[in-house]
């Protein structure tokens, strides 16, 4: 779909989707994207390898693998940041991706494979920005 039919939540979810299959060479299986003020937040589904899964589903491995990707992010992130202010025309302020694992252990993957990214903008995208065409709402599909 161009851009250009798009919402703003459908190009984010393109760009994050773009964005972790060229940090790490696999593609999420979904990506789901919500707004809520000023809070903005990226579920990566299916985002680690079924190696990294295999890893995560001891609380060492767990750690390594939240290391990995919490490093990863923290060195890389700064496109996707960009990104995301040319699509909503607003600044990310903070950005960090972290999430638990299903023994409780706080990691940067689920050992499921999905990630959860929370972005923090520097001011509110009025709603009525957020849910036209080309300017988003909450998307949840299939990654490109």
């Amino acid at each position: 779909m161009p851009a250009n039919s798009q919402t703003m939540a459908q190009q984010i979810a393109e760009a994050a989707s773009a964005f972790q299959l060229q940090r790490t060479g696999h593609k999420p299986t979904a990506v789901t994207v919500v707004l809520s003020q000023d809070t903005l937040v990226i579920t990566l589904h299916g985002a680690l390898t079924p190696a990294e899964q295999a890893m995560a589903s001891d609380p060492a491995g767990a750690t390594k693998v939240q290391d990995f990707h919490r490093q990863l992010f923290a060195s890389s992130s700064d496109t996707l940041r960009h990104e995301i202010k040319r699509i909503t025309g607003v600044d990310v302020r903070e950005a960090t991706a972290e999430v638990e694992t299903k023994t409780g252990t706080v990691v940067h993957a689920f050992t499921s494979g999905t990630m959860v990214q929370v972005f923090q903008l520097a001011e509110v995208v009025p709603p009525e920005k957020w849910n036209t065409r080309n300017q988003g709402s909450a998307s949840d599909f299939d990654a490109p």
